[in-house]
């Protein structure tokens, strides 16, 4: 299964050098999420710790999310916050707004005025998790950036898959690093019902990361936008994985090309971060996936009906582009699902 390509770049030293550090020697493989962690992750040479402009539609950028789209959706996000925690009889003046992952050019609420929260904090990446007391813990595409374990279904059993720094010429290839661990068969496809050949990437750190955010002293609610999909559609309707590499706006399924100067992704599994948030939630309210349309349509419909009654819509109206592009199914209306969850207070029902 090698991914190299001869348009490929040549394999930056540094990297390579850190590759070699972290494998732990020269020849030795690294399993494929501590390449990602490697890639995405490290101190001075992970794609999400270099200074540089990732998030936008200019030029040089890789990618865009809402949050691009102007001050619209922190508003739109801050009204279906206030919204699901007046329902749930909490006062959003006494919560805190945490935004998890947030770019250094700003968090969601960035040029959103008269907020409903105590105060807000944003928390870049590699800081650490500070969340107690009432909260409104937030994140905008954090999940699917974080790192995957892939495997293959072979003949006899479901295989791992790794990267190898190859010593001749220093170029990366994906290899099979042998049967998966037996402790993991609840977490792969059921393998009678697999077909030979299907890759499934498994998003095991990011139910890991909504397990540490929940186990946090803190209680209020959880909203997660993102894309993903359920267990059983990653299990039997993504036969080539769902893992995919961007790179100034251009999606590509080289996942080993230019590690550090390109972003990596892949789908979260709801029914993964459902489970790890469960056991916190009141029993009443239940963690539940929405698609980003109707979870905006559902709990920030005031705003929406709001802002379009103060300027009717125009093509030439810039906030109704982007509240357009939000909610429409074909743009990003079905595109993501957000997950929100209700925090109890320990011993609290």
């Amino acid at each position: 299964m090698a991914s190299s390509t001869p348009s490929r770049p040549p394999l930056d030293p540094a990297f390579a050098a850190a590759f070699r550090r972290a494998a732990g020697g020269e020849g030795r493989p690294l399993r494929f999420d501590a390449f990602m962690r490697l890639a995405l992750y490290d101190p001075e040479l992970g794609y999400y710790r270099r200074k540089r402009s990732r998030v936008g539609r200019e030029r040089g950028a890789d990618f865009y999310t809402a949050t691009s789209l102007g001050p619209i959706f922190g508003e739109l996000v801050a009204a279906a916050a206030a919204k699901l925690l007046r329902e749930a009889g909490l006062d959003p003046a006494a919560h805190r707004f945490v935004e998890i992952g947030a770019e250094p050019s700003g968090g969601v609420l960035a040029g959103v005025s008269g907020h409903p929260f105590r105060e807000s904090l944003t928390l870049r990446v590699g800081e650490a998790l500070t969340l107690a007391g009432p909260c409104v813990v937030f994140s905008n595409e954090l999940f699917d950036a974080q790192p995957l374990r892939r495997f293959v279904r072979r003949a006899d059993a479901w295989h791992e898959l790794g990267v190898e720094l190859a010593p001749a010429d220093s170029t990366l290839h994906e290899i099979d690093l042998g049967p998966a661990p037996a402790s993991l068969a609840p977490f792969l496809p059921p393998f009678a019902e697999t077909p030979e050949d299907y890759l499934f990437d498994a998003p095991l750190a990011a139910a890991e990361l909504a397990a540490q955010i929940a186990a946090e002293p803190w209680h209020g609610l959880f909203i997660a936008f993102d894309y993903g999909k359920r267990f059983a559609e990653l299990a039997h309707a993504c036969p080539a994985g769902s893992a995919r590499a961007y790179h100034q706006h251009t999606q590509s399924n080289d996942l080993l090309a230019r590690p550090g100067e390109q972003d990596l992704t892949a789908h979260v599994c709801w029914d993964w971060l459902i489970e790890a948030l469960r056991p916190h939630s009141p029993s009443t309210r239940p963690p539940e996936v929405l698609s980003q349309e109707s979870f905006l349509v559902h709990h920030a419909g005031d705003h929406i009906a709001a802002a379009l009654s103060r300027e009717p819509p125009a093509p030439t109206n810039p906030r109704h582009r982007a509240l357009l592009h939000l909610l429409h199914p074909a743009q990003m209306g079905q595109k993501f699902q957000v997950l929100h969850a209700f925090k109890k207070s320990r011993g609290v029902e």
